[in-house]
């Protein structure tokens, strides 16, 4: 709605109205959530049986708390390192991809950029399916050849890394992309001319105007990976990571031990979301 075109106050009224809904459908599921985390029973719904932190602290069956449950603990860990190895692939690739498509110019450039944007127009489950089979498919090709057995090809956490950075470092790559693209390479220029090496100038000017882009995309990177589900489920091994965890406990029966999990999981991406708000504060004043 336009401030400067005249409205009727029904118009307006419905606009508000409008707005406010959308938020209420967006927020109650999460306050439901959270606040089902502190419910006094072993079923995550009404009735409300009194308040506790049983579901976060309690070190017992069957109320058995968050921080004692061996295998979401686990699930989380799982989850922590395939993050933390996605993101820094994928800031590596993402940096040098936005080099080479902002920087340079070269046969076909056109149809690499399409090529790199697939993976984010391809479903999770397909991406995860071709890329299971493909895999299987050279574990299956060496051992049959040499009899060395590829374990590292097989449904594990390596695959999961690789599976989520085949997309996440596509969306590095346009964040950082972005960014580069405004940048005055005639500061570059300047101090290649006093003397400077392109390594010098490449550490103390060009990453520097990067870093906001860099974080930016570092936040987005991890907490997509950590949430996802539909390609960590076609590649997951035996070491499950939070979100197949997750999806397991459900499968067995919830408790608002699940609630605890997302609320613990809603508090830390909410914390890393602020976080990336400031750097992108950063980013407009650089």
């Amino acid at each position: 709605m336009l401030a400067s075109i005249p409205q009727s106050k029904l118009l307006r009224f419905a606009y508000n109205a409008y707005v406010v809904l959308f938020f209420v459908y967006l927020a109650a599921p999460l306050v439901v959530v959270a606040i089902f985390a502190f419910n006094d029973s072993l079923f995550p719904s009404l009735p409300w049986r009194g308040f506790t932190l049983d579901w976060f602290f309690n070190p017992t069956e069957p109320k058995l708390g968050l921080f004692y449950d061996s295998r979401i603990m686990a699930g989380f860990a799982n989850s922590l390192i395939v993050a933390v190895f996605t993101t820094l692939l994928s800031l590596l690739v993402g940096t040098t991809t936005a080099f080479l498509f902002e920087r340079h110019d070269f046969r076909f450039k056109e149809l690499c950029y399409i090529l790199m944007l697939l993976p984010l127009v391809i479903p999770g489950v397909i991406l995860g399916i071709s890329i299971l089979v493909f895999s299987s498919t050279i574990a299956n090709g060496v051992q049959t050849a040499t009899g060395i057995e590829l374990s590292s090809l097989r449904p594990g956490l390596f695959l999961v890394v690789l599976g989520q950075f085949s997309f996440i470092a596509t969306i590095a790559t346009l964040v950082i992309a972005a960014r580069l693209r405004k940048f005055d390479r005639s500061i570059e220029e300047a101090a290649l001319d006093l003397g400077a090496s392109p390594a010098a100038v490449l550490c103390t000017i060009t990453l520097p105007y990067l870093r906001p882009a860099l974080i930016g995309s570092g936040i987005v990177a991890f907490l997509i990976s950590f949430e996802n589900f539909n390609t960590t489920l076609m590649l997951n091994g035996s070491d499950a990571p939070l979100t197949i965890t997750m999806f397991a406990r459900m499968r067995e029966g919830s408790t608002p031990v699940l609630n605890a999990v997302s609320l613990f999981l809603m508090i830390g991406s909410g914390l890393l979301g602020l976080f990336g708000v400031v750097v992108q504060r950063d980013r407009g004043t650089a």
